[in-house]
């Protein structure tokens, strides 16, 4: 079935779609926010760029890297480079502070509200920004797990200890060899809990958080709920986008808005109760704040 589109770009100034989106929100009985890696280039996480050439200017001599990404998909030889490489990504990504106020600021818009997060970033920066654990569901892993390569079970296990050991241990573009992350049940190499193919693990703590959301969802479906998009774009539209507009359609109540550069569309069918800011998050949500 074929969607006919409209790229909102609102003939309204700045302020007045910051004015539509406060009243918005204080109309809300409950949020609902899809984050994807948008949000986290707001809040500061760039793959390329001063910090890439900092922590990987061996990786880009030899190489030839540009970029982050590009460096995670490459078939190092050794498990010991390939660990080097990573464990710098994960760190990186992962166990530094969050470069800018983004996801604090978004913390001090819905913290009073009744809210729930759906997001395909692994960086796990709303939960280090005071968003509620039991109200967050990370569809995609975290940079912070670890699972067997195989797998041979659905477990997941902390990497904050094991990764700071690579960080401060590693020589010439390899860790030592007995740092190399085993499965401890068949001895395996581990990987990241990462969605890259079927073998991603969804353990214990993914079903909880799913159902929680499912719940969550069904519990409000008929309330004034706001779907709040941020910074979500087409590599799994099925995810959180997609879904937000069929609810948006099914609930007269419901209010869709999407924040996202240059990448804010919205369907015909819902138009009429959608607001689209061609903006930075970042920027967007400080002037919330302020307004």
């Amino acid at each position: 079935m074929s969607i006919k589109m409209s790229i909102l770009r609102s003939t309204e100034n700045y302020s007045d779609n910051i004015m539509r989106l406060k009243l918005a929100l204080d109309n809300a009985e409950v949020v609902v926010i899809g984050a994807g890696a948008g949000l986290s280039t707001s809040a500061g996480f760039i793959y390329d760029g001063a910090k890439f050439d900092e922590y990987f200017k061996d990786f880009k001599e030899k190489y030839g890297f540009e970029d982050m990404y590009t460096g995670g998909f490459y078939p190092y030889d050794t498990l010991e480079e390939y660990w080097a490489y990573w464990s710098r990504y994960i760190y990186i990504n992962r166990y530094t502070p969050i470069p800018k106020p983004v996801y604090t600021d978004l913390y001090k818009i819905v913290k009073n509200k009744e809210y729930f997060v759906i997001t395909t970033n692994v960086d796990h920066c709303f939960q280090r920004s005071g968003f509620d654990k039991e109200r967050l569901f990370y569809t995609q892993g975290d940079y912070g797990l670890f699972q067997c390569s195989e797998p041979c079970r659905n477990e997941t296990f902390d990497n904050e200890d094991i990764i700071d050991k690579m960080i401060r241990s590693q020589k010439n573009m390899r860790i030592p060899s007995e740092l190399i992350p085993i499965c401890p049940h068949c001895g395996k190499p581990m990987t990241m809990n990462l969605r890259s193919d079927n073998k991603f693990v969804e353990d214990e703590g993914w079903h909880k958080a799913a159902e929680k959301y499912k719940l969550f969802l069904e519990r409000n479906s008929m309330k004034k709920i706001l779907f709040l998009e941020l910074g979500v774009g087409y590599n799994t539209p099925i995810i959180i986008k997609y879904p937000f507009w069929q609810m948006t359609m099914d609930n007269k109540d419901a209010f869709y808005v999407c924040i996202n550069k240059e990448k804010a569309p919205v369907p015909k069918y819902i138009e009429n109760r959608s607001l689209c800011i061609d903006e930075d998050i970042g920027n967007v949500l400080k002037r919330l704040l302020a307004s």
